[in-house]
């Protein structure tokens, strides 16, 4: 098998090439030529790229590379349907970096999947085998999992997820999954997670444009994420109790679908009128983050691709963080920057809860306004806010900016990024 050598300099390339060269090309492969340390993110996923475009999808990292030079390389250099391998660099920690890029192309490829064959109830099924394989093979253990679906979510008084979902032949679905290694059914959960799974998203009838349609196959990025993370955090060694909640759905538009002007009486009692279909995202978030807090868990954290409101606030190079609670929030940018996976924090303050009022109810899914109005993200962090237990658990809201591009740029291939899965794994880990 032949191997594109990759190496990296902190010299100039050499003639014909020039001083402020990124990547420099020999006979046996390509030098990546660090300057700057400040720039280390970017000039290594930009490199990756100009090697990518060469075709090869076998690569040696020759020389002195770091680990975390290998992850960025790896990072910028593989689509979702990389089928190519590594040869590491001399004293890598090759099983981390093999987990890791497990995890990512699993994520991404999770994300790129067409909504014909992501419908709900294949996300909750693909989850769920995922992470058993992994519990099985790497932590000796098994995870439990349990689900509602469809008329079930109704009966258990899940109202947001069906809602939503009520309007697609394919039924919705809440997936709980309990990675519980002492195997002690008494045993204090500390983490809860729930991802945003809307495997497709039409706008219902707040109908989107077809351009701003073409790419929801991207809106459960959230649940792919956490998905991703806690499969990473189990390879790495997670002795911890985890509880994973996906909430997935298909908004779309039908005779059964739901309408604004409805009103949805949730679990704890909160009235929401519906004054946008197409801020359907929240809805569902909220019946997990009730089951979450049901959990008892010290730390709670969603994500989701809420917002247009938080791209236009950050772009698509940083996931957006919201948090009442400064500890944790500070922990997981610590994490975050160490790991270099941009987060940045945006505004949340308890008023935010009352950023949506309704006539009907005690409070609407958003603003009747284009984008929800000015502050969107942090109304929408906010709403959730109104079904979550964060007095008595820490609780972290990602609004994931960076999740998803639809072309490939000189920084990413197209498609799913998995940026976060990292600061999240660790997250667990760390808790």
């Amino acid at each position: 098998m032949s191997f594109f050598i990759v190496e990296v300099s902190q010299q100039a390339a050499k003639p014909p090439y020039s001083e402020s060269s990124l990547v420099s090309f020999s006979e046996k492969g390509a030098c990546i030529h660090l300057l700057n340390d400040t720039q280390l993110v970017r000039d290594m996923h930009k490199a990756s790229r100009k090697i990518a475009a060469l075709g090869s999808n076998q690569i040696e990292f020759a020389g002195i590379w770091s680990q975390e030079q290998q992850m960025l390389f790896v990072q910028g250099f593989c689509g979702s349907d990389f089928e190519g391998g590594f040869k590491w660099a001399e004293g890598a920690d090759e099983t981390a970096l093999e987990d890791y890029l497990y995890a990512l192309l699993y994520t991404r490829g999770l994300v790129n999947q067409t909504p014909e064959d992501m419908s709900p109830e294949a996300l909750a099924n693909s989850a769920e085998t995922w992470l058993g394989n992994i519990a099985k093979q790497r932590a000796g253990t098994q995870i439990t999992a349990k689900r509602w679906t469809g008329e079930e979510l109704k009966q258990a008084g899940w109202m947001g997820i069906y809602e939503v979902g009520r309007g697609s032949v394919r039924p919705p679905v809440l997936l709980e999954i309990d990675f519980n290694p002492s195997g002690d059914a008494k045993q204090a959960v500390d983490v809860a997670f729930v991802g945003k799974g809307i495997t497709f998203d039409s706008g219902g009838y707040s109908i989107k444009s077809s351009e701003g349609m073409l790419d929801m196959k991207c809106d459960m990025g959230g649940a792919a994420t956490l998905t991703g993370a806690l499969g990473l955090a189990i390879m790495q060694g997670l002795n911890k109790r985890v509880k994973l909640f996906l909430c997935c759905a298909e908004n779309l538009i039908s005779g059964h679908a739901y309408k604004l002007g409805d009103v949805i009486t949730y679990k704890n009692g909160t009235t929401v009128e519906i004054v946008n279909t197409d801020a359907e995202g929240r809805l569902v978030l909220a019946d997990g983050l009730m089951a979450a807090s049901e959990s008892g868990a010290a730390l709670i954290v969603d994500a989701a691709t809420l917002t247009g409101a938080a791209v236009s606030a950050v772009g698509r190079e940083y996931n957006a963080l919201f948090s009442m609670h400064d500890d944790a929030s500070d922990a997981f940018l610590k994490r975050s920057k160490a790991l270099h996976e941009p987060h940045w924090r945006l505004p949340l303050e308890e008023w935010h809860q009352e950023q949506c009022p309704s006539p009907y109810a005690d409070t609407a899914n958003s603003r009747p306004q284009k984008g929800g109005g000015a502050g969107g993200a942090s109304n929408a962090a906010g709403f959730l806010a109104r079904f979550v237990d964060y007095e008595k658990s820490a609780w972290l809201h990602l609004d994931l900016a960076a999740a998803y591009s639809r072309n490939a740029t000189e920084f990413m291939p197209a498609g799913g990024t998995a940026i976060g899965i990292r600061t999240l794994a660790e997250t667990l880990r760390g808790s």
